[in-house]
């Protein structure tokens, strides 16, 4: 890309919103250069919008200041990445005509290489202390794995994943609905220049700019395109995190959903997002088996080893067969257990010698540490 494309560029992400596929169709069809010059100096429309609309689009081309922009973000330690660039993060082609025009990036390292490993952790705003737990533990424990933690800045699970990541000294990215040299929400102002120093703080609106409902959507897109999938800690129904997610599975990413209360509002999204097609995960290890390379498989989940797995399943088949209360002849406890009436009096005998059964005259019966240690399924139902 020339000097003038770049500059192009920079005037462009002044005129033309975030996610405009038409903007995208001008930019493929015409090239920025072009696209800038016919709304600059031209009445004719481009094709694909309205008069009004370009009457809009004309009036925001009339108060562009692209070298202005450039030395704004210079002297906040922004640079402005654009498709061709070395640094410029490939699969964000994976939008189409909704591909950003280009990114404002404030922080030293290398965003294609950092999104080449990344993951999204995003969730809802007021979440619970819950999700706040959930998110900063995950986010922390991907960040050990090597993986980089991309999120939205935002309060809640947002901020929770940001920290978490931070707190254990990872590779943790912000995408802003904003200026990158004016974070928002104002609250975490402190928290996003951590982020800048430790990390990347990414936008695709020039610097100064506001952000506003829509901006917010059309970021979602970006965090979706930059990750090999989207983690949701606690989303309602109408949570921006879900757009995040159906956004990756757009794309071809993984959609993860961490669980919650099934009484749970704040997860009532997550739980109908698991209905269709995402993945449930609970820890770190589960999102890197999806996301991660071949042979990064999660461990077998397992309860407590207790005693009675430690028997030899014709064993556990002949205690199994004893009564919860009382006692019972060997024949009974034979037929319970499948076998024959030696076999299980060998059995019992063995099981005695373990503490497991005790013999009352003809009969046998479990003892108390039996009770206690093997049968709570009994005592429960």
């Amino acid at each position: 890309m020339t000097d003038d494309e770049r500059l192009a560029r920079v005037a462009l992400t002044r005129i033309v919103e975030p996610g405009d596929e038409v903007g995208g169709r001008w930019l493929r069809q015409y090239g920025a250069l072009t696209t800038l010059q016919r709304l600059t100096t031209e009445d004719e429309p481009l094709p694909w919008v309205t008069p009004k609309r370009w009457e809009a689009l004309r009036a925001r081309a009339d108060h562009i200041r692209p070298e202005r922009d450039l030395e704004d973000a210079a002297a906040a330690g922004v640079r402005f990445l654009i498709p061709g660039d070395g640094e410029w993060p490939q699969q964000l082609d994976d939008l189409g005509d909704g591909r950003p025009v280009g990114l404002w990036v404030r922080g030293k390292a290398n965003l294609r290489m950092w999104a080449l490993r990344s993951v999204a952790v995003v969730g809802a705003r007021a979440c619970t202390e819950y999700g706040a737990h959930m998110a900063a533990s995950l986010a922390a424990d991907l960040a050990e794995r090597g993986w980089v933690v991309v999120s939205g800045g935002a309060y809640g699970v947002d901020g929770a994943a940001h920290r978490g990541v931070l707190g254990v000294g990872g590779a943790t990215v912000a995408v802003l609905a904003c200026g990158v040299d004016r974070p928002y929400p104002r609250g975490h102002v402190q928290l996003i220049g951590r982020i800048a120093e430790q990390g990347l703080v990414v936008g695709e609106l020039p610097p100064g700019e506001h952000p506003t409902p829509s901006r917010f959507i059309q970021r979602n897109r970006v965090i979706a395109a930059l990750t090999r999938g989207t983690v949701v800690v606690e989303a309602a129904y109408r949570s921006g995190s879900l757009v995040t997610a159906r956004a990756a599975q757009r794309l071809g990413r993984f959609a993860m959903g961490v669980p919650g209360p099934a009484t749970s509002a704040l997860s009532a999204g997550v739980h109908d997002l698991l209905r269709n097609d995402a993945v449930l995960v609970s820890d770190a290890a589960e999102v890197v088996e999806l996301v991660g390379d071949m042979g990064e498989l999660a461990p077998d989940r397992r309860g407590p080893v207790l005693p009675r797995d430690l028997l030899e399943p014709g064993a556990r088949q002949v205690l199994a067969a004893l009564p919860g209360r009382g006692s019972a002849a060997p024949g009974e406890i034979a037929r319970g257990a499948g076998t024959t009436v030696d076999d299980a009096v060998g059995r019992l005998y063995e099981l005695r010698a373990l503490g497991y059964v005790e013999r009352h005259g003809d009969s046998w019966k479990l003892t108390r540490q039996a009770m206690i240690s093997v049968s709570p399924d009994r005592r429960s139902g």
